[in-house]
């Protein structure tokens, strides 16, 4: 693994769940991307989330629980099917959107009858949850719509002291883009955002196909990262296949912009700053985060960005990377 540390020290513990337990907010790593994390059974402290990231009242946030045990805590005639997913890939990258039991709070759900649980798979994150016993809700630790955290140092470059007292630090995130996303409300599971667990493995263990929204609107449901402008650097990111965005790039220098290219294979043809990213999708989800959140402190005037092969196992990248772009070629 990645991470630095996998385990908490009583100190560190105890102050994290009394400050949760005290309507506060507190830092998690996650596998994916850390987490802004307050106690998902008190409306005032899930508040505290919305204010301190400009999220919209009406976007529902994931609770986090230690695992399937505590579905039905949270949850209401669930399927066979959760249960079956829960067991193969929790904990894990995976969200499950399932009908909400009737004390879950509007705050999380954003006024929906749904909510979206997963269980984390940082051992970090794991321990804070069982010895906190309830479930935590916990999107991105960052600013609304920006690049999602994957170390504890983003998290602090977001969020005033004032605001997050503690930062619970577990390194690197393994995956380093957020969960997969999947309904199970209706006749049919839905893949709502595709994520750390493959849409062929989910597949695979349902024996039957996903239908697939890109949007809330085709999904007729708000679920975490739908929107059409998310994950974005504050730098103007421009994406597109390495030949198309050749001209662009051309009429930037004529421009006298600062510009890199974020590529798999450096162009000789071009003599621009280039950064290098891997050839493997795992590789490549781990670092694109970090490497975007980077080059955006480094004053460029606009990010180019190659696309990645655009085949099954680099469809959450492709996704995330749909909703970073300011313009797309």
């Amino acid at each position: 693994m990645n991470q630095s540390a996998t385990r908490l020290n009583t100190e560190e513990l105890n102050l994290a769940l009394n400050l949760l337990r005290a309507g506060e907010l507190v830092g998690i790593p996650t596998e994916t991307v850390y987490g802004l994390a307050a106690d998902a059974s008190q409306p005032e402290a899930v508040a505290k989330i919305f204010a301190a990231k400009g999220r919209p009242a009406d976007h529902p946030v994931i609770v986090h629980i230690a695992g399937v045990e505590q579905l039905a805590a949270w949850a209401q005639n669930i399927p066979d099917e959760a249960y079956l997913l829960a067991q193969h890939f929790w904990p894990g990258p995976l969200t499950l959107i399932l009908e909400r039991q009737a004390h879950v709070s509007d705050a999380v759900t954003g006024g929906q009858n749904t909510v979206g649980l997963r269980a984390p798979a940082h051992p970090i994150t794991q321990q804070l949850l069982q010895h906190f016993g309830g479930g935590l809700a916990a999107p991105s630790a960052n600013q609304f719509g920006h690049v999602s955290p994957t170390t504890a140092a983003h998290v602090r470059g977001e969020f005033s002291e004032e605001v997050l007292q503690l930062v619970l630090d577990g390194g690197a995130c393994d995956v380093g883009v957020e969960s997969t996303i999947v309904s199970l409300v209706g006749d049919k599971p839905k893949l709502l955002r595709p994520g750390g667990v493959s849409r062929e493995a989910i597949e695979a263990v349902l024996g039957d196909s996903l239908e697939h929204h890109t949007n809330q609107y085709t999904a007729k449901q708000r679920v975490s990262g739908l929107l059409d402008s998310h994950y974005a650097p504050r730098t103007t990111l421009i994406t597109g296949q390495a030949a198309r965005l050749q001209e662009c790039i051309a009429e930037k220098l004529a421009q006298n912009q600062k510009v890199v290219l974020i590529c798999q294979e450096i162009n000789t043809k071009l003599d621009i700053e280039q950064f290098l990213m891997p050839s493997s999708p795992q590789a490549y989800a781990q670092q694109i985060y970090a490497t975007l959140r980077q080059l955006d402190l480094q004053r460029f005037d606009t990010l180019f960005l190659a696309l990645p092969p655009n085949t099954t196992e680099w469809l959450a990248i492709h996704d995330r990377l749909a909703r970073a772009a300011h313009h797309r070629y």
